[in-house]
């Protein structure tokens, strides 16, 4: 259609953060006024441009549209005795729908509003036209000490936290993460150097995906001391969850080899994937530490009831894992709509489990009898406290 604006919305299936209508990512500048950022910002913008990591560099909040610019002659106007307060009311009056009364009834109000017909405010000629009353009662034409022309005036102004802002977007280009982006972006703000009354920072989506990803190894530690406290309750002891744990490092490090492999990136989804794991793997030290507890108790020594466990555990743990394996495959081989959300995930976990399947049979005994001699020596020291006392 004549006239119509199109705008392209990414409808992204996790939100961080308030986003933005175009899907990009953006960098805000802010400041206590527009003119330092109508200043800053074509430099910003055109630094940000070049560079390779980015793409789709645009700024927005600088727009400005074609206006009528009055020029007032204050001299002028008071050799013609016009008062300048004058000038602003009959201007109101005129052309700024001045509501100048209300009108009551039974059931409604309605506003009264003065304002020039539109037939004479389509054209700028019409200031020729205005006329202001002098402080002896005379008309004087606005002609007369004062002129217009055109010019490119703000239309609107973005405000951010309490300043005035613009907002630069841009894209990662191909095989760029975040990280690699935003190294670049500081480097190249720190070649700007950017005056104290200008502020820059990422917008809400990019500045909350680069805490995130600062923020993802304590993410990690309290996944792993929530699922630490909950084993403790089950098995009342606070060092047998630590050979259900022992797994957590070697699916870890599959998980990791396998992004650095496939050339994947540790994101927000890769990390869920992380999380994931972790229940997988520990289901496969439970069936084996439960099976040695139990054989325990009736009697075997702590060798040999985790080595009876890793035998007779040894295909439903293998069933476990190449069902899991089977599952994640269809997300690690995707090449369909939306296989970059879903490719990291199955990655992950995929190589997380080859890893752990492999080294599970041998670091949960081994670890499950190092605890097992270290309670012994413990309670044998109390035993020897509890005798000298």
């Amino acid at each position: 259609m004549p006239g119509g604006n199109l705008w392209l919305w990414v409808d992204q299936d996790i939100r961080i953060g308030g986003g933005n209508d175009d899907g990009n990512l953006d960098l805000q500048l802010l400041a206590g006024d527009i003119e330092p950022l109508q200043q800053w910002t074509p430099k910003v913008q055109e630094a940000l441009a070049a560079l390779p990591q980015l793409v789709d560099v645009e700024s927005s909040g600088d727009e400005g549209m074609r206006q009528v610019q009055l020029h007032i002659d204050r001299e002028a106007a008071a050799r013609l005795g016009v008062d300048i307060r004058m000038v602003g009311t009959v201007l109101n009056n005129s052309f700024s729908q001045r509501q100048v009364a209300t009108l009551y009834d039974s059931l409604n109000q309605y506003r009264v509003v003065m304002e020039l017909d539109p037939r004479h405010t389509a054209s700028p000629e019409t200031l020729q036209q205005v006329h202001v009353i002098a402080s002896d009662g005379r008309r004087v034409p606005l002609s007369a000490f004062a002129t217009w022309d055109y010019g490119m005036a703000p239309d609107r102004i973005q405000h951010r936290a309490q300043f005035v802002s613009t907002r630069i977007s841009f894209a990662l280009a191909p095989g760029v993460t975040l990280g690699e982006a935003t190294d670049a972006i500081e480097q190249a703000m720190a070649k700007i150097m950017l005056p104290t009354e200008v502020q820059a920072r990422l917008g809400e989506e990019a500045g909350s995906l680069q805490q995130l990803r600062d923020r993802q190894a304590w993410l990690i530690l309290g996944a792993v001391l929530a699922v630490y406290l909950v084993l403790g309750v089950l098995y009342e002891s606070l060092v047998q969850p630590l050979a259900i744990l022992s797994i957590l490092p070697s699916a870890g490090i599959g998980a990791l080899l396998a992004l650095l492999v496939f050339d994947g990136e540790l994101n927000l989804i890769s990390l869920l994937g992380l999380f994931l794991l972790v229940g997988v793997v520990m289901k496969n030290t439970i069936l084996m530490v439960d099976f040695a507890l139990a054989a325990q108790r009736e009697g075997q020594p702590a060798h040999a009831a985790i080595l009876e466990a890793a035998k007779l555990r040894f295909r439903p743990i293998l069933m476990t894992s190449v069902a899991a394996l089977l599952g994640m495959l269809p997300l690690m081989l995707a090449t369909g709509e939306g296989w970059e959300m879903r490719r990291p995930l199955g990655i992950a976990i995929v190589g997380g489990l080859l890893v752990s399947q492999v080294l599970t049979l041998y670091t949960t005994p081994a670890v499950f009898l190092a605890l097992d001699r270290l309670r012994a020596r413990v309670a044998r020291k109390a035993r020897a406290a509890s005798s000298t006392a």
